[in-house]
């Protein structure tokens, strides 16, 4: 190639990168030396190359951090700093890239936080999945938010662009190497020694250092009980669980950002409002129609009591019914107007029937949530009922959004439903579900055995037992007051007189005198490998209860 037509080639290429804003496939070219390399490189990328002195080590070391906090260990106190070190990580990165965080980002940070205190918290498993889920969502819109401009983005787009990222990371794999060997190459005069020859003696080190301290404690007794704890937690497959947590932290760390600083998403959204509204009047008109007619049952029926019902109801088994159904239809509703608003040209007699369909919407989520209640009064509560009546709070504070939108057609709706979503769920999420389901379930029994006069033993203490931690504060005393001799279960434990042998191998879940043992012993299994690293704030707070109601 002569150098006319590099020349000509190199302006080409500068052209085309400064008029293209969204990076497609990377274009490659081969220069004088016969050496490939990109020519559309955004400036995030090349950036990212050129300190991989920060970005290597750093990610390496946010690895490690994770493994630390996370291994063994999903819901300890290490949890919530976990959390804070992965904005930290972010925040650092960001700096490098010279770029800071955008408006709105404390939000999605602040969120991020609690959710990790929350699960410090509570016992609950099912909650403990969901905060994890939350943070996982949240950080994936946060770090598409600092690397695109999300603001008119929607919920489909959001769901699509974090697919790609997870996915597109996975194609990165090989970048670290890439970038390291690169990094290296163009540094080898300037590199320090002594930083490699340290990270060398660390890898050299810490596999002898193990060698030698199983040596030492096989040599002295005092000293290997000191350091039994640690010796029986160094197998192959524990050493192999934390390479690979390192190992996978490492890759997922460093090859999310140089995907995103690739810019591959395309940041514009087109209108997609181009249907004929008379489709959209048509349907939604059917369904308004038959909606009004419903409602005016409900009002009449149900919140008035003016309506007589079918033969064989009585008035609380017909509110207890149907609640699920409106449940589904209210959502089918709340997806028909999110369509009609995102897909159908405007229109005032469209709108004016989404307004009315919304209304009519309103009338089912409130007479869902009062069917749901008197069914709690009758049977109870419920994890799935307590969801059932968040949803049913979240779908009407949804639909708020959704009249705005109506109306005013840049309404931020997506980020308004972001930041309802979040704090909702923090609202569910800090209330310790458990705990309510003990305290709603343990006084409605001791009022229907009051009431009825019958002992309270013909209540469903199966469920009880399976409750988690957090219901400590309910479950104790009511143990008390019926008689369980937690002093001695204290001293013993399962063994002696409260093992499971003079139960017949099992407690009985469903006896008074005896649930209570089968969660303490549930508990006691929770708590076994509770330390320092792993402290959580619910188990604790439950083994205090109970030793304060052992007298120790």
């Amino acid at each position: 190639m002569t150098g006319t037509e590099q020349t000509i080639g190199t302006e080409c290429d500068m052209t085309e990168k400064a008029g293209n804003n969204v990076s497609e496939m990377p274009m490659t070219v081969i220069d004088g030396t016969g050496k490939q390399g990109a020519v559309d490189d955004t400036e995030e990328t090349e950036r990212m190359r050129e300190n991989f002195g920060f970005f290597g080590p750093a990610a390496f070391l946010y690895a490690i951090f994770y493994t630390f906090c996370m291994y063994r260990n999903g819901s300890g106190v290490t949890f919530p700093f976990f959390v804070a070190g992965s904005l930290l990580f972010l925040y650092l990165s960001l700096a490098k890239l010279e770029t800071t965080l955008k408006k709105g980002s404390a939000f999605y940070m602040g969120a991020m936080v609690l959710l990790g205190i929350s699960t410090f918290c509570t016992d609950d498993s099912r909650i403990i999945f969901f905060n994890k889920l939350g943070i996982f969502l949240l950080m994936m819109c946060l770090l598409l938010k600092q690397y695109y401009n999300t603001s008119k983005w929607g919920p489909g787009k959001f769901l699509g662009s974090i697919c790609r990222l997870a996915f597109g990371a996975v194609g990165e794999l090989a970048r670290p190497f890439q970038d390291g060997a690169e990094y290296r190459e163009e540094n080898a005069g300037k590199t320090d020694h002594r930083v490699w020859a340290a990270g060398l003696g660390l890898l050299a080190g810490i596999p002898l250092m193990l060698i030698v301290l199983a040596l030492l404690a096989s040599a002295d007794a005092v000293f290997r009980q000191m350091t039994g704890s640690l010796l029986k937690g160094i197998t192959p497959g524990n050493m192999a669980n934390v390479i690979f947590r390192i190992s996978f932290m490492f890759l997922a760390a460093y090859c999310l950002t140089a995907w995103l600083c690739e810019k591959r998403i395309r940041e514009e959204v087109t209108d997609k409002r181009t249907g004929e509204p008379a489709l959209a009047i048509t349907v939604t008109g059917m369904l308004t129609a038959l909606y009004l007619v419903f409602s005016v049952v409900q009002i009449n029926g149900l919140f008035l009591g003016r309506m007589r019902l079918p033969e064989g109801y009585t008035y609380a088994a017909y509110a207890r019914e149907g609640f699920f159904q409106l449940l589904g239809v209210s959502l089918l509703n709340f997806v028909i107007v999110l369509v009609c608003l995102r897909r159908f040209k405007d229109s005032k007699a469209l709108k004016i029937i989404m307004t009315v369909m919304s209304a009519c919407t309103f009338i089912m989520i409130a007479s869902s949530a009062m069917r749901m209640v008197m069914y709690i009064k009758s049977y109870d509560l419920t994890f799935l009922r307590v969801l059932v009546l968040w949803a049913l709070a979240l779908l009407a504070v949804l639909f708020i959004g959704v009249l705005i939108n109506v109306f005013k057609a840049d309404f931020p709706w997506f980020r308004y439903s972001v930041a309802v979503v979040t704090v909702l769920y923090l609202v569910l999420s800090f209330s310790h579900p458990d705990y309510l389901i003990a305290r709603v379930n343990v006084a409605s029994a001791v009022e229907n055995g009051e009431r009825q006069g019958r002992g309270i033993q013909d209540y469903d203490y199966r469920y009880l037992s399976g409750l988690c931690a957090d219901a400590a504060p309910v479950l104790v005393p009511y143990m008390e007051n019926l008689g369980y001799e937690l002093q001695a279960w204290a001293d013993h434990g399962a063994t002696g007189e409260y093992s499971r042998e003079t139960h017949g191998g099992q407690w009985d879940r469903d006896s008074a005198d005896s649930f209570g043992y089968y969660w303490m012993e549930k508990m006691d299994r929770r708590t076994e490998d509770l330390s320092l690293r792993t402290f959580n704030l619910s188990r604790y707070w439950m083994l205090r209860l109970l030793r304060q109601a052992a007298g120790k």
